[in-house]
């Protein structure tokens, strides 16, 4: 143990015992093809034990922005790990990915061993619901850089799918179907506006307010929804055209992400149900409706394409599955996004 270092600000024995901490947290995401390499240079997974004959890795990296400040002001941290889980694993899955392994890269201005644990609890979680594997990660230690108790987290996934089986968008067309699954909340985006909100309207966290079902900020800090599982069993069995999942941007930066050139979309908003943590920020800061759709998923966190003859087979299935799916709109000649009131 350095002393000097210690001095310096940085604790090696917290950050030993974080390690140890979450080792059991790491145990719960094995999965086929996981190698026990937590600990080594590099995670390792084993791609030969996978049935895929021309395999296209898919991979993705995010964070959860400023979401965190709400974790810190709520003391609340064994949530945000699985946002952060959300955010790559449902990027991938558009393209019709599988997701394999995760790795996750946390800065901290001091180690705290229990809040580590239940920042990477969050992280299995996440990891569990996706069925990919925690296969590494980095702590990194920089006193001066972040508040004592502060901290940002980032991650990222490998996936893959059979290249006959990617999903690029490129066979979506005139008449399809847009069908929208549900989301869990404000998920991990338009967070700066979030708090913009609070601030101007002098809002207290732990109150709860008018519509709401808990205190605004156990409301806000409601993980992000894992769309992985759902959307795999889909792909079993019904042909997709394209997928788009709502994050930054909203519904006007990322349906066109997944549209050939000369297309575009449709959407009546009256078919969707609207969650009460939006109707209150809509409330609270006055903001118009398209507005709010450019910003916040406003209740729809995944949005499926497809043809206009399977529509109703996918709703079936949906329906089964416990999902309450939601028929949105359509494809139509033109570009962009065109919202119906």
């Amino acid at each position: 143990m350095s002393d000097k270092y210690k001095q310096a600000g940085v604790d090696l024995e917290a950050g030993y015992e974080s390690v140890r901490r979450i080792k059991n947290h790491v145990k719960r995401t094995e999965v086929k093809g996981m190698m026990n390499s937590l600990g080594a240079f590099g995670g390792m997974f084993d791609l030969s034990t996978l049935d895929i004959k021309e395999p296209v890795l898919v991979s993705g990296t995010d964070g959860v922005g400023t979401k965190l400040m709400l974790a810190f002001e709520m003391n609340k941290h064994d949530t945000i790990g699985q946002d952060v889980v959300a955010m790559c694993v449902n990027d991938i899955i558009v393209q019709g990915a599988k997701p394999l392994y995760f790795l996750d890269y946390i800065a901290v201005g001091k180690n705290y061993p229990e809040q580590i644990e239940s920042i990477i609890k969050g992280v299995a979680d996440g990891c569990v619901d996706a069925n990919c594997a925690l296969i590494g990660g980095e702590t990194a230690e920089m006193p001066g850089m972040y508040q004592d108790g502060h901290y940002d987290i980032a991650g990222f996934t490998v996936g893959v799918v059979e290249k006959s089986k990617l999903i690029t968008g490129q066979k979506v067309q005139e008449g399809d179907v847009l069908i929208g699954l549900p989301s869990s909340g404000v998920h991990s985006n338009g967070f700066s506006l979030v708090r913009k909100i609070i601030k101007d309207k002098n809002l207290d966290l732990k109150t709860q307010y008018e519509g709401l079902s808990q205190a605004l900020g156990e409301e806000l800090l409601t993980p992000t929804r894992i769309y992985v599982q759902t959307v795999l069993t889909v792909l079993q069995q019904i042909e997709i055209n394209g997928m788009s999942h709502i994050t930054g941007g909203g519904f006007y930066e990322n349906i066109p992400r997944i549209l050939p050139e000369g297309l575009g979309v449709r959407i009546d908003t009256k078919n969707i149900v609207s969650l009460p943590i939006y109707h209150f920020l809509e409330n609270q800061a006055d903001m118009p409706k398209d507005e709010m759709y450019n910003v916040f998923n406003m209740g729809i966190g995944f949005i499926f394409i497809l043809s206009l003859k399977n529509k109703d087979k996918l709703m079936e299935k949906l329906t089964n599955m416990g999902e309450k799916p939601c028929v949105l709109g359509t494809v139509e000649k033109g570009s962009g996004v065109n919202l119906i009131w």
